[in-house]
């Protein structure tokens, strides 16, 4: 009887942990809803006003027909598709050489592929501006594009996998003749597809959601993606606090639906590489 006790009151305060946390996510996002479709003099209103009144439409109208909104979303549609396609690519190719291929220094060369765990992004701005620049790549999408193809837990999650596919696939393919390239795409890739859904959903919203680097890198509006547009909702006026808040929602929403419509996927995805799921 005591144990019951103690599971139903272990439950009762897990639910109630679970819903504290539910409120600490979801405040933010209730807040920027009601105040992007508040009236622009009550959202800088003090004292604060909680509700909107009368609720208007206006801001999602005004940032989606007179800024450079239409512009970021193509940038930023732009640039998260191709990091995604080119990552995918490029880290299935580079851990299928490093899980099925023998070459020296294969696995000094894959720890090297790690580091990118251990070194901030910020300790590479430098580097990597010096070296757009070099490129000429300084405020392009190829200069927002091209440092964030490589991923190193991109990576290392493929080449979990491609170590646990068995070994007597690729020798069959072998003893029929079948090159490296068509091993891999023709037998690897397609028995790692959750992965692919999971890396590809994860890397879209990474890049999507990217600031730093695309706000170094940018300083024409015209070049600019969804989260750097943010910081342009001005005027002389001041900061438009309800259109910066529509800008945020429409701009958020791409990959909120991305991951609620394949939430699954990455799940069986990350699964599938760490061996818990078959």
């Amino acid at each position: 009887m005591m144990a019951a006790r103690q599971s139903v009151w272990a439950a009762v305060l897990g639910i109630m942990a679970l819903l504290i946390l539910m409120a600490i996510w979801v405040a933010p996002l209730l807040w920027a809803t009601l105040t992007a479709v508040k009236p622009e003099l009550q959202a800088a209103a003090q004292p604060i006003v909680w509700l909107p009144s009368p609720v208007t439409f206006e801001n999602f109208t005004s940032v989606l027909t007179t800024g450079n909104l239409p512009r970021w979303y193509g940038n930023s549609v732009a640039s998260s598709l191709i990091i995604t396609v080119f990552t995918l690519v490029l880290s299935a190719m580079a851990a299928y050489a490093f899980s099925q291929l023998t070459f020296p220094g294969r696995n000094l060369l894959f720890l090297f592929s790690l580091v990118g765990f251990m070194l901030p992004f910020e300790a590479l701005l430098v580097p990597l501006y010096k070296l757009m620049n070099n490129l000429h790549a300084l405020n392009t999408l190829a200069g927002i594009i091209l440092p964030q193809l490589v991923s190193p837990i991109a990576i290392f999650v493929f080449r979990q996998f491609f170590d646990q596919v068995p070994k007597e696939f690729r020798e069959a393919a072998v003893m029929d003749g079948a090159s490296e390239l068509r091993i891999m795409w023709g037998i690897y890739v397609p028995l790692s597809a959750n992965i692919i859904w999971a890396i590809a959903i994860v890397t879209f919203i990474g890049a999507w959601n990217n600031f730093l680097w695309p706000f170094i890198v940018t300083n024409s509006p015209e070049q600019m993606t969804i989260p750097v547009g943010l910081t342009q909702v001005q005027s002389a006026y001041g900061l438009h606090y309800a259109q910066t808040m529509a800008i945020a929602i429409l701009g958020g929403l791409p990959v909120i639906l991305a991951y609620l419509l394949f939430q699954r996927r990455v799940t069986e995805g990350f699964l599938s590489a760490s061996g818990l799921k078959g």
